[in-house]
């Protein structure tokens, strides 16, 4: 189609949508990180050609903006690979037109929405990221996985109080739900409103969340940082010993859920349970 109507911008789009699944796809489920690398720079390009024939197709903003903040969040070697490769970079102008796509109101705007999400949770911009979540709530009122980002992103900024009342909220949503869930969703939703528990020291309410969070069906990592909380709760209730329990087997789960993060919280909560 490009080659029929190379000054159309919808031919572009289409050609740049389709490489970036074939990306995707190549990357994630074929494992081939190069030849992604390939197809996301075609995706990349095609979408930068639909802005320049016509500015007003802020839907292609997902894509280049999606890209420009990837490339500047890269290593300098990396970095300078991806700019020899077509993609443009800086952090900023990323953001901006990630926002500009979440604005202008198109098809892609609940995508743009939920990328923005990600991002400004890595900036630390939570007050960004809980106002888009209350956007996105709005718009997809039976979504409880938004719940479940809000609660999550109430408790990295540091506000237990209000992640608990949300995720308690998408407990009850779960709960009544008839449709297919996440295989082990229950015990994600229990870890994360048994972390706010123990920020807000409520600590028997928060044991009961995290043990249920520990149970089989649970995923590998979410055992490990259920675990990490449950000797939290150990180290605040005054009971070392069960805290370096807990934190000895967090610290197993952690390494076999390939979850670094998780193991340094676990050493950090032994350090502390052995007084040192």
């Amino acid at each position: 189609v490009v080659a029929v109507s190379p000054k159309s911008a919808q031919a572009h789009y289409d050609v740049g949508a389709a490489a970036g699944l074939h990306a995707s796809y190549i990357a994630s489920i074929e494992g081939r990180l190069l030849a992604g690398f390939r197809a996301a720079s075609q995706a990349y390009d095609e979408h930068e050609q639909v802005l320049q024939l016509d500015p007003s197709r802020r839907d292609a903003g997902l894509t280049v903006g999606t890209y420009r903040y990837i490339v500047s969040t890269l290593s300098v070697p990396l970095r300078m690979m991806a700019y020899v490769a077509g993609f443009g970079g800086g952090r900023e102008r990323g953001i901006e037109m990630l926002e500009e796509t979440a604005a202008a109101g198109g098809e892609n705007r609940t995508d743009a929405m939920f990328a923005l999400v990600l991002v400004y949770n890595r900036e630390r911009r939570y007050d960004d990221a809980l106002k888009t979540l209350q956007e996105l709530r709005k718009l997809h009122p039976r979504n409880r996985l938004v719940l479940l980002e809000m609660g999550s992103t109430a408790l990295r900024a540091g506000r237990p109080e209000h992640a608990e009342a949300v995720l308690t909220e998408g407990l009850a949503m779960l709960a009544a739900t008839d449709g297919p869930k996440i295989p082990g969703e229950e015990t994600l939703w229990r870890y994360k409103r048994g972390a706010a528990r123990v920020a807000l020291g409520r600590l028997d309410l928060a044991q009961a969340d995290l043990k249920s969070a520990t149970s089989a069906e649970a995923q590998t990592w979410v055992q490990g940082r259920a675990r990490v909380e449950l000797a939290r709760a150990a180290l605040k209730g005054g009971d070392r010993g069960a805290a370096a329990g807990e934190a000895r087997h967090a610290e197993a789960l952690c390494l076999k859920g390939q979850d670094p993060v998780c193991q340094e919280e676990a050493r950090k909560l032994l350090r502390s349970s052995d007084g040192r």
